[in-house]
């Protein structure tokens, strides 16, 4: 049994996929990017904050946390504010390649252990049409870059080269070896 400081469902989803018996406690971590923080920088302090939180309130138990960020050109894209951000968002990443990073980070035993996945997502040309009826779902209201690659999302990837699960918010493989690192999990 593990604490997934997260309330995300995805993550829950996909913990369950792979039989990972956990508790949902999310955390509450400040994830405004610091002046002057590189992308990977700002995906490594977050992650490892919520990690060291959930770990604080149960110091016992394992506690896994993730972190994702949607880069465009080096920037952090964060999640859309409104609508228009949202429509503004997706417009920025039509017929573009950008860049998902999403930490994993596991507190056992007193220790932090952190990997990053990092995925390159290539979109097809989304019109203005597409991308307000696409806001119009709800799905992409509080997810990083304003898209779920899981979702209706899926119709604007053009080519992926990394790890789907990790786009979705939690990198299977890398969560994989972090547990298998600390003995929670046998294959």
């Amino acid at each position: 049994m593990i604490l997934l400081a997260s309330r995300s469902p995805r993550r829950q989803e996909l913990l369950a996929r792979i039989g990972v018996q956990y508790r949902v406690q999310p955390v509450a971590v400040d994830e405004t990017p610091l002046p002057g923080e590189k992308p990977e920088e700002y995906v490594e302090r977050v992650t490892r904050a919520k990690a060291q939180a959930g770990s604080a309130l149960e110091p016992t138990m394992p506690v896994l946390a993730a972190d994702t960020a949607v880069v465009l050109d080096g920037k952090t894209l964060g999640k859309p504010r409104d609508e228009s951000h949202g429509v503004e968002m997706l417009l920025a990443l039509s017929n573009r390649t950008h860049e998902v990073m999403t930490g994993v980070a596991l507190a056992h035993q007193g220790e932090i252990r952190y990997c990053l996945s990092r995925t390159t997502v290539a979109f097809a040309a989304i019109s203005e049409n597409q991308a307000r009826a696409y806001w119009a779902t709800g799905e992409p209201v509080d997810k990083a870059g304003g898209y779920a690659i899981q979702g209706y999302a899926a119709l604007f990837v053009r080519h992926l080269e990394g790890s789907y699960t990790g786009v979705m918010g939690l990198p299977l493989y890398e969560t994989g070896e972090l547990l298998r690192q600390a003995g929670l999990l046998s294959f």
